[in-house]
C-alpha cells in the first residue's frame, strides 16, 4: 500500500468520518483539524503544536554552532520524520551539537508554506498526465542522484524560512524527544540542500563513512543556514576530482 494511495483514499475517509461523527459540531471539527497535524497554518494560540519554547533554528549565540566536529546519517529520525503529516521524505543528520534536516513535502497537510499559493510552486508535475517527466522537453529520464527537481517531484521551498513554524515545531519536537542531547534542529525543503544530502545519505546507506567529507558538510549548512557564500560541490563531484588529482585514487586528505 503507497503513500499516495493512504494519501488519496484513507486521508478523505477519516475525514468524512470525523466530520460526520455522532457527537462532533462542525466547529468542533475544525477546531480538531486545526489542532492536528493536518494543518499547519492556522496559528492558533492553543494549538498543541506550538505550546512550550521554540525547539527549531538558531538556540545559542555561538558563532561556531556549525562548525561540528562529526556528522552521522539517523535512520531512525528520517523514517520518523518522513511519517509526519506533510512531509514527503526527509533525510536527518545528526552532528556533535545539532540536527539537520532536509526534506520535500506533500499534500497531506495544509499550510505547510508561510506564503503563496499554487502559483508559488516551484515543481511543474504536469507531466505526469502525459507520462514524462521533463514536460517541457518530454524527457522521459530523472537523475538518480537527486531527490527532487523541478518536474514530476514532491515539493520544495527556496528559503527555509518560508516553511511553517508549526510544522518545524513538529518536527524538532519529534526529533528532541528521540535525541534529547541535540543543541539546535535546523530544517530546510531548499532543493539544492537535500539534494546535496541526498548523496551524503547514499555514502551511509553503502556503509561507507561519511568523515571524508566532514568539511564539505560544514560547509553546505552554513550556506544554507548561516548565509555562507560558497556551495561544496556534490560528493560524485568531488570524487572525481579526488580522482584525478590523486591518480585514479581518493586522496589520503579524504581520509582526515
Amino acid at each position: 500500500m503507497t503513500r499516495e494511495y493512504l494519501r488519496r483514499t484513507l486521508v478523505p475517509l477519516i475525514v468524512l468520518a470525523l466530520a460526520f461523527g455522532p457527537g462532533l459540531s462542525g466547529c468542533g471539527y475544525k477546531r480538531y483539524v486545526q489542532n492536528s497535524t493536518y494543518d499547519y497554518g492556522t496559528k492558533q494560540k492553543s494549538d498543541p503544536k506550538m505550546l512550550g519554547s521554540r525547539m527549531y533554528g538558531a538556540a545559542t549565540a555561538n558563532p561556531y554552532q556549525h562548525d561540528n566536529h562529526w556528522v552521522e546519517y539517523s535512520s531512525i529520525l528520517s523514517a520518523d520524520v518522513s511519517n509526519i503529516n506533510g512531509v514527503a521524505a526527509a533525510l536527518v543528520f545528526l552532528t556533535d551539537k545539532n540536527a539537520y534536516v532536509g526534506m520535500t513535502l506533500d499534500w497531506t497537510a495544509t499550510g505547510t508554506k508561510k506564503t503563496g499559493g499554487a502559483g508559488s510552486r516551484e515543481q511543474d508535475n504536469t507531466g505526469s498526465n502525459e507520462g514524462v517527466y521533463n514536460v517541457d522537453n518530454g524527457s522521459p529520464y530523472w537523475n538518480n542522484q537527486r531527490i527532487a527537481g523541478p518536474y514530476n517531484s514532491y515539493f520544495t521551498v527556496n528559503d527555509h524560512n518560508q516553511i511553517s513554524s508549526e510544522l518545524k515545531q513538529t518536527i524538532a519536537v519529534q526529533i528532541r524527544r528521540i535525541a534529547p542531547t541535540v543543541q539546535e534542529v535546523h530544517i530546510s525543503a531548499n532543493q539544492e540542500f537535500v539534494n546535496h544530502l541526498v548523496q551524503y545519505a547514499q555514502e551511509a546507506w553503502a556503509g561507507r563513512p561519511l568523515a571524508p567529507w566532514h568539511d564539505s558538510f560544514n560547509q553546505l549548512v552554513k550556506h544554507q543556514f548561516e548565509g555562507g557564500n560558497e556551495v561544496p560541490a556534490p560528493i560524485n563531484v568531488q570524487k572525481l576530482q579526488h580522482a584525478g588529482s590523486a591518480g585514479g585514487t581518493i586522496g589520503s586528505d579524504l581520509q582526515h
